[in-house]
């Protein structure tokens, strides 16, 4: 009897996780380990950042503390992950913050900051972990590697108190695709995905009691995602199940974005 081939799998592949200390991050972070991957943790939290990597089997996850915002520590980052574990096949780009308020009474700095991070970091990491897998293409690997940016449906529909967030968002699918065309001959794929309202601390407002019902209304499946359950659709994005695709954006959001 054949055995069964999981599609899904991520055996032996070494998959760079930013925002890797909570929420999402560290969540997708545990499911490629299950799927048979290793991985390499990013993040400014130290200690939570520690935390996580000693409670995945040993061997399993190196961590590196330090800001997507800096292009040196994600050169030597990705650098030291290649001398340790040979290569990096895989690159979730979660890192992010939110910075609240309403267009006329944002400050500069809410608006530089989460620019700063939500896009340009998504940019930077892109750029450093890109560069080695250009160089991995340069050597003959046909499927040199896979690049999963995190959005947001804040980055399709704007999102009320959050033009700072929204425009970064929005932004992360252009860095995207353009990433998808530069790259595609070489065998890189880039996709992004965007999520709705994920049970994670950076939600905890608009799931308060005080927003819970209406936040539901807005959600057609009526209930909110989990961390864990929006890390298999990243998972899907970096595995061969989605071998033929690039340039594309996956909605994860419970059917916010065709609303009622």
């Amino acid at each position: 009897m054949t055995a069964m081939i999981n599609p899904m799998t991520l055996e032996e592949k070494i998959v760079v996780v930013t925002g890797a200390a909570q929420g999402i991050g560290e969540a997708v972070s545990r499911k490629v380990v299950a799927l048979g991957g290793d991985v390499v943790l990013v993040d400014l939290a130290e200690e939570k950042l520690k935390a996580v990597a000693a409670s995945l089997p040993e061997g399993r996850a190196s961590y590196f503390v330090g800001s997507v915002t800096d292009p040196e520590f994600l050169a030597g980052m990705v650098e030291s992950a290649v001398c340790e574990k040979g290569r990096i096949d895989g690159l979730i780009n979660n890192a992010g913050i939110i910075r609240p308020a309403l267009i006329h009474k944002m400050q500069l700095e809410d608006w530089t900051s989460v620019i700063d991070i939500n896009l340009t970091g998504v940019h930077l990491a892109q750029q450093a972990v890109g560069r080695h897998m250009l160089s991995r293409s340069s050597k003959g690997d046909q499927r040199s590697g896979a690049i999963v940016n995190v959005s947001s449906i804040a980055g399709r529909r704007g999102s009320f108190g959050q033009a700072n967030y929204s425009a970064a968002k929005a932004g992360v699918l252009g860095v995207t695709m353009a990433a998808a065309r530069e790259w595609a001959a070489y065998g890189i794929r880039v996709n992004s995905i965007g999520f709705g309202i994920v049970e994670t601390e950076m939600t905890e407002k608009i799931r308060s009691d005080e927003m819970r019902e209406a936040s539901l209304r807005a959600v057609p499946l009526g209930r909110f995602s989990t961390a864990e359950e929006v890390s298999d659709p990243m998972c899907f994005l970096l595995s061969e199940a989605s071998g033929y695709m690039t340039g594309q954006h996956l909605t994860v959001d419970g059917g916010i974005h065709i609303g009622f």
